[in-house]
């Protein structure tokens, strides 16, 4: 077991396994940091690393059913010469579901008020889980197939899971604090959601769309957000030196209150 992550070749897959699972992960984090902030404050914590770890399961026992997983890649119909595989339906299906989550998401973020918000009826922890479980599933399905077709070590592809989900707790509440407290990033993140439920719904139906322009794109929104809000903190330290008695009352009136 030990000579198998010595050799070159071993390490090599290993590092690219473990950068698609990095990615992957990333995806995963920013969906569970959605769904956690339906639950109440005390309980967000513990979804978010129960999530990781039955996301981390989940992987696994996709790993271990590797025929099983294989399988889904034989044609089962045909519509109008366009032949429909099992992992093109978990892919439409999945893709509809996030893009749906999404969206609805998205649109409750943008139309309602903050206290319209608070009264609503938050979600169950188990009904949060449920969803992330599901969703990371259509998320590793393509990563699962891609490395069955690099190398068919088990060992490999467990440590690159392992790996990459000591990453996913290590960022999961830097990325969650980001989303809760910056609306930019919040929007972002449900936008970053949008399209990801779209491609794979397009991967479903064979129409196969470049990931990387994606991520491109989403990394260019934050960068542009990070840019928004330094010149936020720059004009109000701007503020504060050149108003010192109106930035103190404020702060006074801020406390009244």
């Amino acid at each position: 077991m030990l000579e198998l992550f010595l050799q070159p070749e071993s390490l090599i897959i290993l590092a690219t396994l473990f950068a698609l699972e990095v990615v992957l992960g990333v995806d995963n984090v920013v969906f569970i940091s959605v769904l956690c902030e339906r639950l109440p404050v005390y309980q967000r914590k513990l979804a978010r690393n129960l999530g990781i770890a039955l996301a981390v399961f989940a992987r696994i026992g996709l790993v271990f059913s590797i025929s099983w997983v294989m399988s889904l890649t034989a044609p089962l119909f045909t519509v109008m010469n366009s032949a429909f595989t099992g992992r093109d339906l978990i892919m439409i299906l999945g893709g509809a579901f996030l893009l749906a989550k999404s969206l609805k998401e998205l649109w409750m973020w943008l139309t309602q008020d903050e206290s319209h918000t608070a009264s609503t009826v938050r979600a169950g922890i188990a009904l949060v889980l449920l969803q992330i479980v599901a969703v990371d599933a259509v998320f590793s399905m393509d990563s699962v197939i891609t490395a069955v077709g690099m190398t068919d070590e088990v060992p490999l592809m467990i440590a690159a899971i392992l790996a990459s989900a000591v990453v996913m707790v290590l960022c999961a509440e830097k990325i969650n604090d980001c989303v809760t407290r910056y609306p930019g990033f919040k929007t972002l993140a449900l936008l970053f959601l949008v399209l990801l439920g779209g491609l794979l719904m397009a991967e479903g139906f064979a129409i196969h769309v470049n990931k990387g322009y994606v991520y491109f794109a989403m990394a260019f929104g934050l960068i542009m957000e990070g840019c928004h809000i330094l010149l936020k903190r720059k004009r109000k330290t701007l503020i504060n030196r050149l108003y010192p008695q109106q930035a103190g009352w404020a702060i006074k009136t801020h406390a009244v209150r």
